[in-house]
């Protein structure tokens, strides 16, 4: 992990194709700006996280149906 300091309007290149320039700071708070090329994704860390959970509780509960599924087809329920 590399770590920086940097002043509002200053900025750090990743690779040819990724700036980021700190905009403002204010307490313990700071607003960047990120310029990328449309391809790469940039998401807040909190929302790839809710995303990655949701998709597990999702495969969770498809797994769990299949199972239900399969338990009710042994099962002679008239």
């Amino acid at each position: 992990m590399l770590i920086l300091q940097r002043k509002t309007g200053e900025s750090i290149c990743i690779g040819d194709d990724i700036r980021i320039t700190v905009t403002d700071t204010s307490g313990d708070k700071v607003k960047l700006a990120i310029e990328a090329p449309k391809c790469i994704p940039i998401a807040r860390e909190e929302l790839v996280e809710a995303a990655k959970n949701n998709k597990e509780a999702a495969a969770f509960s498809a797994d769990a149906l299949t199972n239900l599924t399969r338990v009710l087809k042994t099962v002679n329920i008239e």
